[in-house]
């Protein structure tokens, strides 16, 4: 490539070819990382558990995603971006097809972490390598596109496993997530182009790649967006995990199949996703993300109620707040830190998917000793708490040239 080429610019096939092989990247990864979700309770009834035992196959699965996250990062610098996302995809998809094969909940847990230890080179890769190979100008939108890719592999990862679970069991269900995975991994092998822009990074040992996560660390702009990941990608697993007991429980007793149906809720994250992505443009990172945050609050509080449609009601402004906040906050990671710019995006991931697995399960907690308000209420706090952080740390609106990392 030319010296001084600008990187694929929105409209160009290269261009849409990113977007949709990481689209399907974002399938393969996010239908298989969540594929238990939309049957815990029936997962807790087969396999005798409590909700939060049965949410644990969530938790690991993200735990296992959470610490490779970074590892998977110093193997993308050296042997390249694309091949390391194909590593972790192949991997992923072998390990799914096992899941629905566990004799046992331990068992189940075990390769659920393992799923998750594979997945761990997809998210953070992704968005290094937007940042890399996509024109400077058009790279907000192209990450905002990602992300809306995968709210949609979330959701048809739990579209497609709510009602073959109601009506063959969880196994059938984690079986049917794992064939859709396998084919929309084949699809991002076919789709995704050879990067142009990567340099591969000379191995300099463990000091040098603890310099490069310490500058990151020391960094209080990217340690805000660390927190809003945490914060908010925990409450936000929270509320989907437990919704589905809820309204499975009276005065609602929902079948599977219908409670999977609330994950519809994800296409107004799809939207929210491309859409706050484009607002950055005229109001700045910083506003779009509190205004995301508030929106999350806005639809908890509608979620307190017991008619049925103020909760989806609710549930569908609090996907967009979500949404639209982590579209944002994951693609000024990379436009804060000008270089370890994969480190930059493993350490949000690292922080994200640890939020999922901590408060995803310790949600569970509170949901079963003091209820739906008591859970809500809770997520209330940590989304008014990440609004705080965000404007106290950014106080900029957020531009879209890079700031020295």
């Amino acid at each position: 490539m030319a010296p001084g080429w600008a990187g694929h610019a929105k409209g160009s096939p290269a261009y849409r070819r990113i977007l949709a092989g990481l689209a399907f990247a974002g399938v393969a990864t996010f239908a298989q990382l969540y594929s238990t979700q939309a049957v815990l309770p029936v997962l807790a009834a087969d396999l005798k558990v409590t909700a939060a035992e049965a949410a644990l196959t969530i938790s690991l699965a993200t735990v296992g995603l959470a610490g490779t996250v970074l590892p998977w990062s110093f193997l993308a610098d050296r042997i390249g971006r694309v091949r390391a996302m194909i590593w972790g995809i192949s991997a992923a998809t072998v390990l799914g097809l096992l899941v629905p094969l566990a004799s046992s909940f331990p068992l189940l847990l075990g390769l659920r972490m393992l799923e998750g230890m594979a997945l761990g080179g997809i998210p953070a890769i992704a968005i290094a390598y937007i940042n890399e190979e996509v024109n400077k100008a058009h790279a907000a939108l192209a990450a905002g596109s990602y992300v809306a890719g995968t709210t949609l592999g979330g959701l048809a990862g739990r579209l497609v496993a709510g009602p073959v679970g109601d009506l063959w069991g969880w196994r059938a269900a984690a079986l049917a997530v794992s064939v859709l995975a396998t084919a929309a991994a084949v699809l991002f092998l076919a789709l995704v182009p050879k990067a142009l822009r990567f340099t591969p990074v000379a191995a300099n040992g463990f000091r040098g790649a603890l310099r490069t996560l310490g500058g990151h660390a020391r960094n209080p702009r990217l340690l805000a967006l660390y927190a809003q990941a945490f914060l908010l990608m925990g409450g936000f697993v929270a509320i989907y995990n437990y919704l589905g007991f809820r309204l499975s429980r009276e005065p609602f007793s929902l079948p599977a199949t219908a409670v999977s149906l609330i994950f519809l809720a994800y296409l107004s994250g799809t939207v929210s996703a491309r859409w706050a992505a484009g607002l950055t443009v005229q109001f700045g990172r910083r506003t779009v993300l509190i205004s995301g945050t508030a929106l999350m609050v806005c639809g908890l509080a509608l979620t307190l109620t017991e008619l049925l449609p103020l909760i989806l009601m609710g549930l569908l402004l609090f996907t967009a707040g979500f949404f639209a906040a982590h579209s944002v906050a994951s693609g000024w990671t990379g436009a804060i830190a000008t270089t370890g710019r994969a480190q930059a995006a493993s350490l949000y991931n690292l922080s994200y998917y640890l939020g999922s697995s901590v408060i995803g399960w310790a949600g569970g907690l509170v949901f079963q000793s003091l209820g739906w308000t008591a859970l809500a209420l809770t997520v209330i706090g940590l989304a008014c708490a990440t609004a705080v952080i965000t404007a106290v740390a950014h106080p900029s609106g957020g531009s879209l040239r890079p700031a020295p990392g």
